[in-house]
């Protein structure tokens, strides 16, 4: 089983995947989201066969206090538009503080200003597909 996770928000989106013994999840690339919405999806759908992924996890972010807000349904509009694109399977993971904790790994990593912004996307999508995968693992699934 491979895997590909996103971190979909309203400009970019953050992309990782598993690795070949799925163990750790690895950045892949973050795709700016498109004026035509259809180039994106084909982008997320071509990097999804490329890599051979049969289960998206997508993170969904969800209120500090378990509620979904208006960012959370954007997601899942998101998600459905591009399940036309592709037949894998979709696991939604809680994202909460994913970005929080991206940006902090950067900022102490002495990451300049400039390239925090353009890879933020990207980490916080391993996090969420790293935590899955512990998730995973650890409810022996």
């Amino acid at each position: 089983m491979k895997a590909i996770g996103l971190d979909v928000g309203d400009r970019r989106i953050g992309v990782a995947k598993t690795d070949a013994l799925n163990i750790t999840a690895q950045g892949v690339c973050v795709v700016y989201v498109k004026s035509k919405i259809e180039k994106t999806y084909e982008q997320i759908s071509q990097i999804i066969k490329e890599e051979n992924a049969d289960t998206l996890v997508v993170g969904l972010p969800r209120n500090m206090n378990g509620t979904f807000g208006p960012q959370a349904e954007k997601v899942q509009n998101f998600v459905g538009n591009l399940q036309e694109y592709t037949t894998v399977e979709v696991e939604y993971f809680d994202e909460r503080l994913t970005t929080v904790s991206a940006q902090r790994a950067l900022l102490e990593g002495d990451v300049s200003r400039k390239k925090r912004k353009t890879v933020v996307d990207e980490l916080a999508a391993v996090i969420i597909l790293q935590s899955w995968m512990d998730w995973k693992k650890n409810c022996g699934r």
